[in-house]
């Protein structure tokens, strides 16, 4: 059991076996004695989730679109993270503000800086000790998605800028970064060496 929470988020473009890898790494750590919370954005609280409904399957506008991220945010927060770090459990998240980003920012081409502003107000400050980016060629990443959503159905062009969003953000924030490729070795096996990585950042 850890003296303190820890943070950990999951990035990716669609399809990139996040949601499997975290699994996978979920039941390492808790078989290693570890308390370990999975959760997820848009959603991981009972409000939360309603919002992501929306979110997912609802056309809107792009301001609309990071303003709900961040609603949703928020009560995710106030929720399920920070009351799961006050008990010094394990978070693991597939997804969280790079997402914003990524997506809403340089994706749809909405200002950065007032992005990471706004960032900053849903989540009080909180940012990830350590955030894995499973990266993957966004064209083999929608051929296995397994979430159908509106953003898979803006197809290959708005995943690629998507992907060119993390790794700008890597560019930004590069000591944060533990980048891995999809598929490079089964679920169980990706989730062995992510594992050997983490413990080389924080003591797990």
């Amino acid at each position: 059991m850890l003296k303190q929470g820890l943070f950990i988020t999951f990035e990716g473009t669609e399809g990139a076996g996040k949601s499997t890898l975290i699994g996978e790494l979920g039941k390492l750590l808790s078989a290693a004695g570890h308390s370990v919370v999975v959760t997820r954005e848009p959603g991981g609280s009972g409000v939360a989730e309603k919002i992501r409904g929306v979110i997912l399957h609802e056309a809107m506008d792009p301001w609309t679109e990071a303003f709900l991220y961040e609603a949703a945010r928020a009560e995710h927060l106030a929720k399920t993270i920070q009351p799961a770090l006050k008990k010094n459990s394990i978070v693991l998240c597939d997804r969280f503000t790079d997402s914003t980003l990524a997506y809403q920012g340089h994706a749809r081409g909405l200002n950065w800086k007032t992005l990471r502003s706004l960032n900053k107000i849903a989540t009080g400050g909180l940012t990830p000790k350590v955030t894995v980016f499973v990266d993957i060629d966004p064209a083999q990443g929608l051929k296995s998605a397994q979430d159908p959503n509106r953003f898979e159905a803006e197809g290959v062009a708005f995943q690629t800028r998507v992907r060119q969003g993390f790794l700008k953000i890597i560019r930004e924030e590069p000591k944060r970064f533990i980048k891995i490729k999809a598929r490079s070795g089964t679920p169980v096996e990706m989730a062995e060496t992510l594992l050997k990585l983490l413990r080389k950042r924080v003591k797990i």
